[in-house]
């Protein structure tokens, strides 16, 4: 799976960086055809703590599933939004059998 990090109006740190690789990487466990991933990193600029905004897409064949969060850290707002994306997958894999 490719996976695409865009942090947008300021430079992510690696550790950033490889925290967001190791938890979207983690979705391939629910799904082997997911063709890749692009996250948005963003700074709202709200006064209040939680102004750190996560987007996930993935692209997987006919589709793209695609989740945002809001926290008060990157971590935290990735962390929601892969979680948001594996429902969406559980989802899609139940309707795909049928049940």
């Amino acid at each position: 799976m490719n996976i695409k990090i865009q942090s947008i109006h300021f430079d992510a740190d690696s550790k950033l960086e490889s925290f967001i690789e190791n938890k979207v990487g983690k979705l391939q466990q629910f799904y082997d055809s997911i063709i890749g991933a692009e996250v948005f990193l963003r700074l709202d600029k709200a006064s209040n703590a939680e102004n750190k905004i996560s987007e996930i897409r993935l692209a997987i064949p006919g589709n793209d599933f695609f989740a945002k969060r809001q926290s008060s850290s990157f971590e935290a707002a990735t962390d929601g939004a892969v979680e948001a994306l594996r429902r969406q997958i559980k989802k899609h894999k139940e309707k795909l059998r049928g049940i």
